[in-house]
């Protein structure tokens, strides 16, 4: 006589189909994002396009913004945390003497002020108080969580909570045009930089008000905007897998650091977390492993240690 099912053991079988569904796809994708879309709706996008399995970003862009959005496809998104901690180039357009609830032109005017007084010199003055490390207190109506739960969706509501100031540093805020009543910026600066921030904290400090009117990423870790594909380049083909010679390999996330070659049999020990010896010395921090194999590639990062042996930290499953 059969045996009855298990609810409890039906439903994890569902869950584990569920999650296999798509093709397995590695690698990074950078998309130029359009304005008006969430960088949630760029990710569902693409994993539709590609059929794949694992997709995810590497720090939103408000729907507002347009640009750089590196998108991590399976074997990837365990690089993902490096792209998120990386410096972004931004250019923005601010506009003077309007202050809006949002810090953007999405929000409703709060209050408007005069432009009396204010002028390149003045601005120029200004923007020297928005560059190395400075002071923030991030906006409701940013994506960081408080309990669980995104900060716009909080004021949405008519919530507000207590946020704490962060520092955060600008390594360059430069002022390219000045017109009427809105300017132009151009900026690097560290991961949890918030530009709207800079133009209402700017505008207070003329004395007038401001908010951005338009935010372009041009840059996101190593990723530049002339890299960037638009979304629209992902339709029409009738094969996701046609779609891969977009893909950028697993370790363009961190090819800015040192790499290490490892023969076969060294790699397959630090595949079982085991610390190797090096052939060459190698100064001291964190690196890209390559395996020299038939053919060299990319095993994942590592650490080499004070006493020059090789630990791994995080590997890959397939070769990228």
């Amino acid at each position: 006589m059969a045996m009855p099912l298990d609810p409890k053991k039906t439903n994890r079988a569902k869950g584990v189909m569920r999650r296999q569904r798509g093709r397995p796809v590695d690698g990074i994708l950078i998309v130029d994002k359009p304005q008006g879309m969430s960088s949630n709706e760029v990710v569902q996008r693409a994993k539709r396009a590609f059929n794949a399995r694992k997709v995810g970003h590497t720090g939103s862009l408000d729907p507002l913004a347009t640009g750089v959005l590196p998108l991590c496809f399976g074997e990837a998104t365990k690089f993902s945390q490096y792209l998120l901690d990386s410096d972004k180039e931004y250019w923005t357009r601010i506009r003077l003497g309007v202050t809006t609830e949002t810090g953007d032109s999405d929000g409703r005017v709060i209050a408007e002020g005069s432009l009396a007084g204010v002028t390149r010199e003045r601005i120029e003055d200004a923007l020297q108080e928005f560059r190395g490390a400075i002071e923030q207190v991030p906006s409701m109506y940013s994506a960081l969580k408080h309990k669980g739960q995104p900060l716009y969706k909080l004021a949405r509501q008519g919530i507000e909570v207590e946020r704490k100031a962060r520092t955060v540093t600008v390594h360059f805020n430069e002022l390219v045009k000045y017109e009427g009543d809105s300017i132009e910026l151009e900026l690097r600066c560290s991961k949890g930089t918030y530009v709207r921030s800079i133009a209402e904290d700017l505008g207070k400090a003329l004395g007038c008000g401001g908010h951005v009117i338009a935010l372009r990423r041009r840059a996101a870790g190593p990723y530049l905007e002339r890299a960037a594909i638009a979304l629209s380049d992902l339709d029409g083909e009738a094969r996701p897998e046609a779609l891969d010679r977009l893909l950028l390999p697993v370790s363009s996330a961190v090819e800015h650091w040192s790499g290490v070659d490892v023969s076969e049999a060294a790699a397959d020990r630090l595949r079982q977390g085991q610390m190797v010896e090096l052939a060459e010395p190698q100064q001291g921090g964190w690196v890209r492993i390559f395996e020299t194999a038939e053919e060299p590639h990319f095993l994942g990062v590592g650490e080499v240690l004070p006493n020059g042996r090789l630990a791994p930290r995080r590997l890959v499953v397939s070769k990228g």
